[in-house]
């Protein structure tokens, strides 16, 4: 039977396939990989209590009973993914799960290899990554008040063929007090990471890579390793746009029927930094959906008095966003211009 260790370039010439449970591949998993468990949860954890009481002998032979019937079911499944590519498989570490699958494999004439190591070898390798994270290409921070669009101008510069990397719609969670209406932070540390990672090694070398300036914590998540610094070390853009077109674009982004309640939620966790007459004032913007006033109030008495409050820095650049497609292209020409350099 045929082993490798891990290679980051296995992941676009092989089928991965994960025969972890499904639990252990929801909380992570390499990039593009399949799950076909060998195990499902729960018979993953009567294979454990068996092997600790009774010893790996009685542990073998239960897990022979419980899954040789579904060989046939696994082939069939991976055969017709793996659509002639050769197939990497992997368990936690390298283990009998992953030597199991392999083997099945190899006698029904597929040629597999099992990785060494497992997902733990992967996660060695996300780990090392961004410690210390070494930037292929310079990187291009955005920075700038709540309402800016800087999201927008994201997509509009991918759109034009640039190199650009969503760090909110990788971590599903806009990175604000309100940042999670409408999305589902369900997602673990370690997810992102490999999102993270799986996006960077991606990026292409010859070009710069543009993302928007976060916090360290993105709702639940952090940026690994030293990210975060290598991101202040970036070419830093202000980006800047009248109160009006913010409190406008707020309305267009978040002002929808359906996020009420959640705002109202939202609101509660900052009535400390509001204060409670403001606050209560705010609600009652909310109550009557009254949404020019209730942004207007939001912008001006949170989010421009606790975001970049005292910002140690000064931006490369400044750019006006108030219209995007102007700004999208007055970033390129100053970029070519710094570049060319």
């Amino acid at each position: 039977m045929e082993t490798t260790p891990f290679n980051e370039e296995l992941l676009d010439s092989h089928l991965l396939v994960d025969v972890r449970s499904p639990l252990e591949y929801r909380e992570d998993h390499i990039p593009g990989a399949i799950n076909v468990p060998l195990l499902d949860n729960d018979e993953r954890v009567e294979i454990g209590i068996l092997h600790k009481e009774a010893g790996p002998y009685a542990a073998r032979r239960r897990g022979l009973e419980l899954t040789a019937h579904r060989f046939p079911e696994m082939v069939r499944q991976i055969a017709d993914s793996a659509t002639g590519r050769p197939i990497l498989v992997y368990c936690w570490r390298g283990g009998l799960r992953s030597k199991t699958v392999t083997s099945i494999l190899d006698l029904a004439g597929l040629k597999a290899v099992q990785l060494i190591g497992g997902y733990k070898s992967y996660r060695h390798v996300v780990g090392d990554y961004f410690n210390p994270y070494l930037p292929k290409t310079p990187l291009v921070v955005l920075h700038g008040m709540t309402g800016i669009g800087k999201t927008t101008l994201l997509q509009r510069l991918k759109e034009r063929g640039n190199s650009v990397l969503d760090l909110e719609g990788l971590a599903c969670h806009r990175g604000s007090a309100f940042g999670q209406l409408g999305l589902n932070q369900d997602l673990t540390q370690k997810r992102f990471e490999s999102l993270l990672w799986d996006a960077c090694r991606k990026a292409p070398a010859g070009r710069p890579l543009i993302l928007e300036g976060e916090s360290e914590r993105i709702g639940r998540v952090s940026l690994p390793g030293d990210f975060y610094q290598k991101m202040a070390q970036g070419i830093r853009v202000w980006c800047h746009a009248s109160l009006e077109t913010r409190v406008r674009r707020l309305i267009e982004e978040y002002g929808l029927p359906e996020y009420k309640e959640e705002m109202g939620v939202a609101l509660q966790r900052i009535r400390k930094k509001l204060g409670g007459k403001r606050c209560e004032e705010l609600a009652e913007n909310l109550e009557r959906w009254e949404m020019e006033a209730f942004m207007t109030g939001l912008v001006c008495d949170y989010y421009d008095k606790v975001y970049y409050k005292n910002r140690t820095w000064e931006a490369e650049f400044d750019l006006d966003m108030e219209d995007f497609d102007r700004a999208a292209e007055e970033l390129e020409e100053v970029l070519a211009a710094r570049l060319a350099q």
